[in-house]
C-alpha cells in the first residue's frame, strides 16, 4: 500500500479548517486514506472527528497511507499546504 509521509505544514496544526479541508478531500478520493503519527496506527482521514483526536502540531510528521495514489498525493499535499496563509 503507497505511504507518504508529510510534515504539517499549517502553523497552527490540523485544527479545525484545514482538518475540515483534509476529511473532504479524504472522503472525495473515493478510498480510503489513512493518516497517523510515524510509527502509529492511522485514522481514517475523511473523519474530521478522527483527525482533530489526533491534535497534530505544526512541523509534526505523519504518514499516509492508501491504495489510491491519487487521492493519497491531494490528501499529502493538503496536509503539507500552510492553509492558514489563505
Amino acid at each position: 500500500m503507497p505511504t507518504r509521509t508529510v510534515t504539517i505544514g499549517s502553523p497552527s496544526g490540523l485544527h479545525a479548517r484545514p482538518a475540515s479541508d483534509v476529511s473532504k478531500a479524504a472522503a472525495a478520493a473515493g478510498a480510503t486514506v489513512l493518516i497517523g503519527r510515524t510509527g502509529q496506527p492511522g485514522v481514517d482521514a475523511s473523519s474530521i472527528l478522527m483527525l482533530m483526536s489526533l491534535a497534530l502540531g505544526a512541523g509534526e510528521q505523519v504518514e499516509l497511507t492508501s491504495d489510491d495514489e491519487t487521492g493519497l498525493d491531494v490528501v499529502a499535499e493538503l496536509v503539507a499546504s500552510d492553509s492558514d496563509a489563505e
